[in-house]
This record gives C-alpha cells, sequence and structure tokens, in this order.
C-alpha cells in the first residue's frame, strides 16, 4: 500500500532537501508535483484541493523558508498535514458498555466483512483480553453463516448460530439474550451486503441498529475501490451514525488513496487495517505512522510491536542463551528464524516498515518475495535430522536428494546453504565479541551478501 505515492512524495522530497534555502517559486513546482502523485494515487478531488492548501499555507510561511533546513522543513509539514487528513491519532473502538458491547459491522457485499469479523474478534480475544461472541445476520448469501462459523473455531470465540430465512433483527435481539447469559463481553454482528447501495439494504441495517442499539457500528469497505471507497462510505455515513472505518484488502491496493480520502468525506476515523486473508492480518490505524511510510520513513514503530508480539519469545531465548554458550548455530535454528519471518508478514511485510524503502529500486524489490522464504523452509525440511545439525555432510548427491525432495534445484540448495554459513559466521561472532562483534560482523555482510534469491547488493 502507498508504494506509488511514496516514491513520487520521495523523489520530490530528495529533491528540496538538497537545497540550501526554498523560495515560493520551488515549492509551488513542489507543491505541484505532490498534487499529481495524491490524483495518480486515487485519492479524492477534494482531499487533495484542502491538503495542498493547508501545506501551501504553512511551507510559503515563515516556518520552512527561514528554516536552516528547510528541505526537512517541509518534510515535516506535508507529514503533518497527511497525518491531520487521516485523523491525527489512532481512535481505538469503544467499549465502555454493559457487557455485552455490540459492535455492527456494515457494508457492501465483497468488502470482506465476514473475515473482518473474524480478525476483529482474535484481535479483541487476544490483545484486549476480551470475551468475544460472533453472529451473522446475513441470510442472504449462500454460505455465509457457514464461513462465519469456520472463523470462528479458527479464532477460539463464541458463534451463536443461524439459518437462512430467519429474521434478522430477530437473530440480533436473541444473540444479545446469548451473550448476556454466557456473560460474554463483546458481540460483533455481521450484516448482509448488497452489490451495490439500495433501499433495501439500508432499512435493514437502521432497523437492526435500532434494535441493538450499539457502541460501536463499523463501515468495513476495500480499499482497492478506490474514489469509490469514500463515496460509499459517505452514503452509509449518512445513512448511520458510524462510529470507525476498516480498511480491507491494503496489501493490494499500491496507490493508497482510499486511506486519505475516507477519513476526511466522512469525518469518521479509520480504526483498522485489513490486510490478507490470515485471521491476524488487522492491526490498528495510527495516521501518523501511515503518514510517515508514505514519505518513505517507515514505520518502526509498528515494526517493534509486531516483533514483540509475533516473536515466540522463549524460542528466541533459547537461542540466545545457546549462542551465548558459544554452541554452534544449525540448520534448525536458521529454519526456526525463517518461520517467524514468515509470522511476522514475511519479507515484503517487513521491508513496507523499514524506513528508506522507498529509494530502492523496484527491480530489487521484485526480488523480495515470501516465495523465497517458503522455499528455503521446504529445503530445510528435505534433510535429515543429522544433516541439519551437520550442514558439511551435505555432499554432491545429498544435495541432489534434498533438491528433488523440495522441489527445488541443487543451485538453491547452495545458496541456502551460503546464507546459512554467512548466519553461522554472525552467531559465532556474537558468542565471542558480544552485540559489537555482531554488528561489525553483520555490516560486513551487508556489504558482500547478494541477498535472497540471487537479490544484488543494496548500495
Amino acid at each position: 500500500m502507498f508504494e506509488s505515492l511514496s516514491q513520487r512524495l520521495s523523489e520530490t522530497v530528495k529533491r528540496l532537501s538538497g537545497r540550501g534555502r526554498l523560495t515560493e517559486e520551488n515549492i509551488r513546482e513542489s507543491l505541484r508535483e505532490v498534487r499529481i502523485a495524491l490524483l495518480e494515487a486515487d485519492v479524492a478531488l477534494p482531499v487533495v484541493k484542502a491538503l495542498i492548501e493547508r501545506v501551501k499555507v504553512r511551507a510559503v510561511g515563515q516556518e520552512v523558508l527561514r528554516s536552516l533546513s528547510p528541505g526537512q522543513a517541509l518534510v515535516k509539514v506535508v507529514s503533518d498535514e497527511l497525518t491531520a487528513v487521516m485523523g491525527t491519532a489512532n481512535t481505538e473502538l469503544n467499549l465502555a458498555a454493559q457487557p455485552p458491547a455490540v459492535v455492527l459491522m456494515a457494508g457492501l457485499q465483497g468488502a470482506g466483512k465476514t473475515t473482518t469479523v473474524g480478525k476483529l474478534a482474535r484481535f479483541l480475544k487476544e490483545r484486549k483480553k476480551k470475551k468475544v461472541m460472533v453472529v451473522s445476520c446475513d441470510v442472504y448469501r449462500p454460505a455465509a453463516i457457514e464461513q462465519l462459523r469456520t472463523l470462528a473455531e479458527q479464532v477460539e470465540v463464541s458463534f451463536f448460530p443461524s439459518e437462512a430465512g430467519q429474521d434478522p433483527v430477530a437473530i440480533a435481539r436473541a444473540a444479545v439474550a446469548a451473550a448476556r447469559r454466557e456473560v460474554i463481553d463483546v458481540l460483533i454482528v455481521d450484516t448482509a451486503g448488497r452489490l451495490h447501495i439500495d433501499e433495501a439494504m439500508m432499512d435493514e441495517i437502521k432497523a437492526l441498529h435500532g434494535a441493538l442499539d450499539p457502541i460501536e457500528t463499523l463501515f468495513v469497505v476495500d480499499s482497492m475501490t478506490g474514489q469509490d471507497a469514500a463515496n460509499t462510505a459517505k452514503a452509509f455515513a449518512d445513512a448511520l451514525p458510524l462510529t470507525g472505518v476498516v480498511l480491507t484488502k491494503t496489501d493490494g491496493d499500491a496507490r493508497g488513496g482510499a486511506a486519505l480520502s475516507v477519513r476526511y468525506v466522512t469525518g469518521r476515523p479509520i480504526k483498522f487495517l485489513g490486510a490478507g486473508e490470515k485471521t491476524d492480518a488487522l492491526e490498528p490505524f495510527h495516521p501518523d505512522r501511515v503518514a510517515q511510510r508514505i514519505l518513505g520513513m517507515g514505520d518502526v514503530l509498528s515494526l517493534v510491536e509486531e516483533v514483540e508480539r509475533k516473536v515466540d519469545q522463549e524460542k528466541a531465548h533459547k537461542l540466545a542463551e545457546k549462542v551465548m554458550k558459544g554452541k554452534r548455530f544449525d540448520l534448525n535454528d536458521m529454519r526456526d528464524q525463517l518461520e517467524q519471518m514468515n509470522n511476522m508478514g514475511g519479507l515484503a511485510g517487513l521491508m513496507d516498515k523499514l524506513p528508506g524503502m522507498s529509494n530502492i529500486p523496484d527491480s530489487v524489490k521484485s526480488k523480495v518475495n515470501d516465495g523465497e522464504l517458503k522455499r528455503m523452509v521446504a529445503i530445510i525440511g528435505s534433510m535429515t535430522k543429522k544433516e541439519r545439525r551437520h550442514p558439511d555432510l551435505l555432499n554432491g548427491s545429498r544435495k541432489a536428494r534434498v533438491a528433488r525432495g523440495s522441489g527445488t534445484q541443487p543451485a538453491d540448495v547452495n545458496r541456502l546453504l551460503k546464507q546459512f554459513m554467512q548466519m553461522e559466521k554472525m552467531m559465532s561472532k556474537l558468542s565471542k565479541g558480544g552485540s559489537k562483534g555482531l554488528l561489525r560482523q553483520m555490516r560486513g555482510a551487508m556489504k558482500g551478501m547478494g541477498g535472497m534469491g540471487g537479490m544484488p547488493p543494496m548500495r
């Protein structure tokens, strides 16, 4: 998400950063490029106009022109205004209600409502320690109820059964009664969507809202619909007292215009971003962090939070102890590290949050793919236990056998072993010289390392 916008804005900012001082003329030219970048990213026109005007007022004022580093000052102004357009700060769910706190989900068919219900249930259960129940009032879409039942089982939350042909309001009321009996903290209600906004759909969801009086009414919208996402969100906001928006499929949209438009057009905060099908792929929306990502500054805070949450702390501690005691790092350890990385969204997910990624050429980025991680894990999985503990045993015939077993080529096995040797050296350096020794070794490795999948060195 935001790739094209990030690249364009980073190029503009880079040109300005080298200037000793800025003039109104070169600021005007830069803002024209920013405007084009925003429009190409499918940001709604009223949002583009308002954003550019706000940046212009601040940029041509004393704040930037008299700054010692005007290029950096302008970057800060653009970052501040992008953040302001998207809502300044993260807005958490308000669950301060007599249990069960009811969360009503609204949106068009195909936006990812049901999947988002499952993700939100997992988020509330794991991160907020809530007892959650889900219920489907979608009595029209084939298999909608069964899909939610399956998701509830996956994330281990309560599921209230319903059937096609039942009255949606009756289902909702029965679910609330059941949630009270079972002392549920949060009841999430999935609703029917349509392929487009129609009167019958709006009447039904208004009736559900009236019957439930939910503490949160979230509008789920597909970010890949671009400007239409903002227009649809506004139509729902006019019909329902929405409390927030969930943007879905953000992993499939390189433009990101919806994120910049929805908050401004609806006046409702974006509360979550959904990416991918996995039930853990839901993140709170932080406007300031997203603005930094758009400007190529990365999102280190979110990365740190993700590491703390998803890395197996016990395995990490055992590996640290093993290395510090001078024991040999083996291929079992390497496989654990690769699997941990995959759990955190893979290489692409990590790169998206690292500063300066917009400056890396597309030809390099395209070679960083999560298929390489899975291939490496498969290669290690095709080895015997003895080979994983003692990689030196892997001669030509063993490598050929491992390649056949993992569906790869002997050259892939050789590349993995080369990368293993580099990791082993780093771990050995850490056991001998502590963290300073490891840092020196990592710098050397980064200079000479070709990267995964034959990636050229990053300079």
